[in-house]
């Protein structure tokens, strides 16, 4: 019995040691965001922050230095000054999450991740798997 017991608590404490080193590993590659309404009742002002939700209809307004818009939970809407060039799938009612800080009731953003779907089509409308080749 001596025996087991010496094998099993140098085991059970490397497994706990390798599940703590996976759990904080995660946790840096994860993508947390604040929706409009959680950043509006918590706001973080001066720290980076990530700020998720649907572009509004009709807000994107560009200019050469960078683009405005409002990014909305349903319930709320914040306005995002974007500075540099937005993604290529960048538009009205898709989903975005965007890097940057709270400040004077605007978010200031300089990264920009848009959330799209898995669907790929091509410029007629009709759908594409990708690494297809289309049929002659």
């Amino acid at each position: 019995m001596k025996r087991y017991r010496a094998f099993i608590v140098p085991a059970v404490g490397l497994i706990a040691i390798a599940i703590g080193f996976l759990v904080f590993s995660l946790n840096d590659s994860l993508i947390y965001f604040k929706t409009p309404t959680e950043l509006l009742v918590e706001p973080d002002s001066d720290a980076r922050t990530r700020l998720g939700g649907q572009v509004v209809n009709g807000t994107i307004v560009e200019s050469t230095t960078d683009i405005t818009f409002e990014v909305t939970d349903g319930v709320e809407a914040i306005t995002v000054i974007h500075s540099g060039a937005p993604q290529q799938l960048f538009q009205e009612g898709i989903g975005v999450v965007v890097e940057g800080v709270w400040r004077d009731g605007v978010f200031r953003s300089d990264t920009m991740i848009i959330r799209h779907d898995e669907q790929y089509r091509t410029r007629d409308g009709t759908y594409e798997l990708p690494g297809s080749q289309a049929a002659p």
